[in-house]
């Protein structure tokens, strides 16, 4: 069928439908819900079979509904209504929530339900419960909903439903530190990362708070800050405390998230220090091991990694190649594995372009270093997604596997045209080949799973729980490590790396990347600066990228009919 995804922005759960439904053979295209007239006119463009809204904040026009059936995907249980279902969800501790894809009708969230799912609820960031249990739950009821459209003999069932509840108010996550537990403030914080955070007081600053874990170890009077650890604050809860990783201070010079520490580094002298990654400190960088596998896991907030970060991960990494083991897997973050340099910490430096270089160098650094690891077998495990460099980054091991729900976004020209470093230029070709890696930079368009091993970007994709994926990981991991033939395997990796140097050395690739990014932060042309300024401080897009809008592209359009 004809499908167009009618979306506020192409979030996680946008770009999972967009590959969801191409690879069940559907006509897949995107529009941003920008105005009323613009949907309409895509709506004639597109000549949709079906809508499908995976991500909206205001009402489908009524010009639209009522000429096309447009489901919508609420992110709450049947009879569910109102724009906070998951916010609330976490303030009250549900223990089961839901999806549901209803039909879009006058009043909101009250049409006739074509198909819905149910989840048990983690303690977790309303983000990370959203692009994991929201979205497999989405994923499956769509899948389900689409087909008894396509077979034209369901009738929906109007549920009965609740009273419309309020958006959530900022007086309704309020932190009483006097007050309110450990478990009470993660709750809080919880339901509001992501977007619009927890509105607080600082040292007298009224600030945005994200990014929050529980201290073990830390205690202090309720309300103060007790310690600091590389980007994060933790402060005192009634029985015990809470690290902070990143606030948001919309009156300061950068209103946009950044580390806790470096927002209130004028605030914190005196405030004591903890290790990062230690057993009492901040920790984003954890290793264990399993006789011959060492894990390293490495899970920065949002999966931005910056210059910091990856001097941390390389030395990291250089202390599990010391282990006397076989195989180390890279297994990222639970929510990403790598979304490359970040971007927020870059428009704050006070040179965004002398930032850049260092933080591209950086990761450049970490993939050389695996790149060039010729004493063990390395593995990249992705549960979580990745994008941009950290695609390439994960393609620097040996082997790579993919959790099956996995989206990768293997390009950089939407971020003003980049270049991209990360030894792309030889990882990419050498893997899927020149034709098929000049495809995967140039269109800007997600992946999926199965696609992403089809072209060379990944070996193999392990089906079922997200939840189980670690343990999956492992036990192949373990195999790959007691496999008979595992020295050889080694050697036959080192001669192949000895005669791809001899071909073209390993520095040639990195500096002639490293020219064209040096081009992108330091010439005439600023697209990279613009690009990078508008992600990070959240304008919203005016148009769809037409990479997406496939019925606005002109070389798709039928003979005698013309895109706007």
């Amino acid at each position: 069928m004809r499908i167009l995804l009618l979306t506020h922005s192409f979030n996680s759960l946008a770009q999972r439908m967009f590959v969801e439904l191409a690879a069940h053979g559907h006509e897949v295209t995107v529009e941003f819900d920008i105005n009323d007239a613009v949907t309409m006119e895509a709506v004639r463009l597109a000549e949709p079979d079906l809508v499908i809204a995976p991500f909206l904040k205001r009402p489908i026009p009524e010009a639209v509904w009522r000429r096309v059936v447009c489901l919508v995907v609420h992110p709450g249980p049947t009879g569910d209504r109102g724009p906070s279902a998951l916010d609330w969800a976490i303030i009250e501790g549900e223990k089961t929530w839901g999806v549901t894809v209803l039909q879009a009708e006058a009043e909101m969230d009250a049409g006739p339900v074509w198909a819905w799912r149910t989840f048990p609820m983690r303690d977790a960031a309303k983000s990370s419960l959203y692009r994991s249990e929201v979205t497999q739950a989405a994923v499956a009821a769509v899948h389900e909903a689409v087909e008894r459209f396509s077979a034209g003999r369901f009738v929906p069932e109007r549920p009965a439903v609740r009273p419309q509840r309020p958006a959530v108010r900022q007086a309704d996550r309020a932190i009483d530190w006097m007050h309110d537990t450990t478990a009470t403030v993660l709750r809080k914080i919880r339901s509001g990362d992501g977007n619009p955070g927890v509105k607080d007081t600082l040292f007298g600053r009224t600030v945005y708070l994200y990014d929050a874990h529980a201290a073990p170890g830390l205690a202090g009077n309720p309300g103060t800050v007790v310690a600091r650890s590389a980007s994060a604050i933790a402060r005192a809860t009634t029985d015990g405390a809470v690290w902070i990783g990143h606030v948001r201070d919309p009156a300061g010079p950068h209103p946009f998230k950044l580390p806790a520490t470096s927002v209130l580094a004028g605030n914190l002298a005196g405030v004591p220090e903890r290790e990062v990654d230690g057993p009492e400190g901040y920790r984003e960088i954890r290793y264990e091991e399993h006789g011959p596998v060492g894990v390293l896991h490495f899970d920065f907030y949002n999966g931005a990694m910056g210059t910091e970060a990856c001097r941390r991960l390389q030395g990291a990494y250089r202390t599990a190649l010391q282990r006397p083991t076989k195989v180390i897997v890279l297994m990222g973050g639970a929510e990403f594995w790598s979304n490359g340099m970040n971007l927020n910490l870059i428009e704050a430096s006070p040179s965004p372009a002398d930032e850049s270089w260092r933080n591209i160098n950086a990761i450049d650094d970490v993939s050389e270093a695996i790149i060039r690891t010729e004493s063990h077998l390395t593995v990249a495990a992705l549960r979580g997604n990745a994008g941009a460099g950290g695609v390439f980054l994960a393609r620097a091991a040996d082997r790579v596997w993919l959790h099956e729900g996995v989206v990768l976004n293997p390009h950089y020209k939407d971020m003003g045209n980049l270049y991209g470093s990360e030894l792309w230029s030889y990882l990419l070709p050498k893997r899927a080949g020149h034709e098929a890696a000049n495809r995967v930079v140039q269109a800007r368009l997600p992946m999926g799973a199965r696609e992403a091993v089809s072209l060379g970007l990944a070996d193999e994709v392990l089906d079922g729980d997200r939840a189980e994926f670690p343990v999956r990981v492992g036990e192949e991991a373990q195999a790959l490590a007691d496999e008979p033939e595992w020295s050889k395997l080694v050697i036959a990796k080192r001669r192949a790396r000895a005669a791809d140097e001899a071909d073209k050395p390993l520095s040639r690739y990195r500096a002639e990347e490293l020219e064209r990014m040096r081009l992108n932060f330091y010439g005439f042309d600023q697209s990279y600066h613009v690009a990078r300024s508008n992600f990070v401080r959240k304008v919203v897009k005016s148009r769809t990228p037409v990479t997406i809008a496939r019925h606005r592209d002109r070389r798709l359009q039928p003979a005698g009919r013309k895109a706007s």
